[in-house]
């Protein structure tokens, strides 16, 4: 599993693409569109100046431009980019909510440093279900409640599922429905508390695969024979939390890394 440089969740720059293609501002519409049309990779370019990203063009934007007319005049320039430290499920909602295939990702001083795109967002979300984050766990709640527990594949009835976090965002939920469609989906982690089925991750999962219809997934599930009390259950009690359809479902504000190509030439 790739993790952050802190250990916390995978940044940016893990998954982004370093070597990208991009045009100048002076290069001309005639040339670009030769590059576009010669390529099966690229839909559109990166604009910089000696790395300073100044825009994007897309084969859009050459549609009813001359051919020698210079980039600088068509390209788009108020675009989203974001920062190499961001988390990679935060630029997935920017990618989401914006519909764009592609997100430019720049430092501190403005330079293009990579780009990740939607599919590199999949490539992430996939890397993070592996066994080993479930065993994490499991001996993490065996030290603290000092107890044998074991863990088994299982597949789980939504219904029965207890969840632990109240909130989920919207673009985030549209992510996960995406990969559902698609075959691509993690499987959720549960923890079985003698007979209760607490939601431990894979909130946004569950709430896609219920919009979708899907009655049951795949899961990692550690098993507690003999009750113990668990802070997630004391959380689900405290917030109100009986079943799925209790999650709030909010809105994402702009994050604070990611920026428009305008504010950053303003610095």
């Amino acid at each position: 599993m790739e993790v952050a440089s802190d250990g916390t969740k995978p940044q940016v720059n893990e998954y982004m693409t370093r070597d990208v293609v991009t045009v100048t501002p002076d290069e001309t519409v005639g040339d670009v569109a030769e590059r576009i049309a010669g390529s099966d990779e690229h839909s559109g370019f990166p604009v910089c100046e000696r790395r300073r990203v100044e825009g994007f063009v897309s084969a859009r934007d050459l549609l009813l431009a001359d051919d020698d007319e210079p980039i600088f005049k068509v390209m788009t320039t108020d675009l989203l980019v974001a920062h190499p430290d961001m988390k990679v499920t935060d630029a997935a909602r920017v990618i989401l909510r914006s519909g764009i295939q592609k997100l430019p990702v720049v430092d501190d001083a403005g330079n293009l440093v990579g780009i990740i795109s939607n599919a590199d967002v999949i490539r992430s979300q996939i890397e993070r279900a592996t066994p080993e984050k479930v065993g994490k766990l499991m001996r993490t709640l065996e030290q603290i409640h000092n107890t044998n527990l074991t863990q088994e594949r299982r597949t789980v009835s939504l219904a029965e599922l207890t969840p632990t976090q109240g909130r989920v965002y919207a673009d985030e939920l549209e992510g996960r429905r995406y990969e559902l469609e698609r075959g691509l989906a993690e499987p959720l982690v549960v923890i079985d508390n003698d007979g209760t089925l607490l939601l431990a991750d894979g909130h946004h999962r569950v709430l896609a695969s219920d919009r979708l219809g899907i009655d049951e997934m795949d899961a990692y599930v550690i098993v507690v024979d003999h009750e113990i009390e668990l802070g997630m259950a004391e959380t689900a009690e405290k917030e109100e939390l009986e079943e799925i359809d209790d999650i709030d479902i909010v809105d994402y504000a702009r994050h604070p890394l990611v920026q428009t190509t305008k504010r950053l030439q303003s610095r």
